[in-house]
């Protein structure tokens, strides 16, 4: 499996196991006032970086290419920084709104970058490899 693949798979499960450990704890405090960052944890972090995952595995020429490790590097970061920001908004500090705003437009950035290996064909190095 390309290094990518493993990367996405093994960030995602941290994101699982945080949104799951911020529903328990919403669910036992009895406070469902940060299910913005659970909901984000759960779907950005879990679904669509496993999703990046499974692509880049069923994909090793574009895996190997250095804009997926780049995409990879850019979308964790928006992840990682909006995650934990949100949740501070949401549970009272309005002062995060910027942070979150940033993190927000690095995420979008890491979409938009996987757009462009999703878009992008193979390198002709590698096509010209395919044929011999």
């Amino acid at each position: 499996m390309p290094r990518v693949a493993k990367l996405y798979f093994r960030t995602a499960i941290i994101f699982l196991i945080i949104g799951i450990s911020m529903g328990l704890h919403m669910a036992i405090s009895q406070d469902h006032s940060a299910i913005g960052a659970h909901a984000h944890a759960n779907l950005l972090g879990w679904v669509t970086m496993a999703i990046f995952g499974g692509y880049h595995a069923l994909n090793p020429a574009k895996a190997g290419r250095r804009i997926a490790t780049i995409q990879y590097c850019v979308y964790t970061a928006g992840v990682a920084l909006m995650v934990p920001a949100l949740y501070l908004m949401l549970t009272g500090n309005p002062a995060m709104e910027p942070v979150v705003a940033i993190a927000s437009l690095i995420t979008f950035a890491g979409v938009l970058l996987f757009a462009v290996i999703i878009f992008s064909g193979e390198t002709a190095e590698r096509q010209v490899t395919a044929t011999h």
